[in-house]
């Protein structure tokens, strides 16, 4: 999988498409978005049934893949993810109507508590947050790179971190993480010397 990442990162017509995103200050990939349609192998594991019969039994129902994509947090520069809900991001710019959506994680490599881990607050997928402010046409163009707009505020994450506290996504790589699109989660820099990277699928 980590080959397949590095081979559509070097693929010269991947530049030039809008599903390869960078780094707010930099040209290095940060997020290779819906790779299953660029590559067989990811394509496979979008559809590998130890996947999706959790996803079917969770949502009790048949799943189609709102989008998928690689996150890469590069070695001591990888940047930060503020915290968002995905639903509410989702809600407001795509239109879904309720967070009947779940979200996979697929462990590329190691994560850990210096790498930049996946932090979430656990029971907050039970609690929609409405985020204040009017965001900008084309958002997602710059919110991919640095999110500005859609974050919670200070007050929401501390009613939040009250009833649920916080934890941390850790685990070797092929650990697999399910969680709900109205889950409370972000992330820190990597500030490891080693790289942190996640494939995740939403269905």
């Amino acid at each position: 999988m980590l080959a397949e990442q590095g081979r559509l990162i070097q693929d010269p017509q991947m530049r030039e498409c809008d599903e390869l995103i960078l780094e707010p200050d930099s040209t290095v990939a940060r997020s290779i978005f819906n790779p299953h349609r660029f590559s067989e192998r990811f394509h496979a594991l979008s559809r590998d049934p130890r996947i999706l019969d959790k996803v079917h039994q969770l949502l009790d129902s048949e799943v189609y893949i709102h989008h998928a994509r690689v996150n890469i947090k590069h070695p001591l520069n990888g940047k930060s993810f503020p915290w968002h809900s995905d639903f509410e991001t989702w809600h407001a710019e795509d239109g879904i109507p309720k967070p009947r959506i779940m979200s996979v994680w697929v462990m590329l490599t190691e994560n850990n508590q210096f790498n930049g881990p996946l932090y979430v607050i656990p029971g907050s997928h039970k609690t929609f947050v409405a985020c204040a402010g009017q965001q900008p046409g084309d958002n997602h163009k710059q919110s991919l790179r640095r999110q500005e707009y859609g974050v919670p505020s200070l007050d929401a994450l501390r009613r939040l971190n009250e009833q649920g506290g916080l934890a941390s996504a850790v685990g070797a790589a092929g650990t697999l993480v399910l969680h709900e699109g109205n889950t409370m989660h972000g992330s820190t820099d990597n500030m490891s010397p080693l790289a942190r990277t996640n494939l995740f699928f939403v269905y």
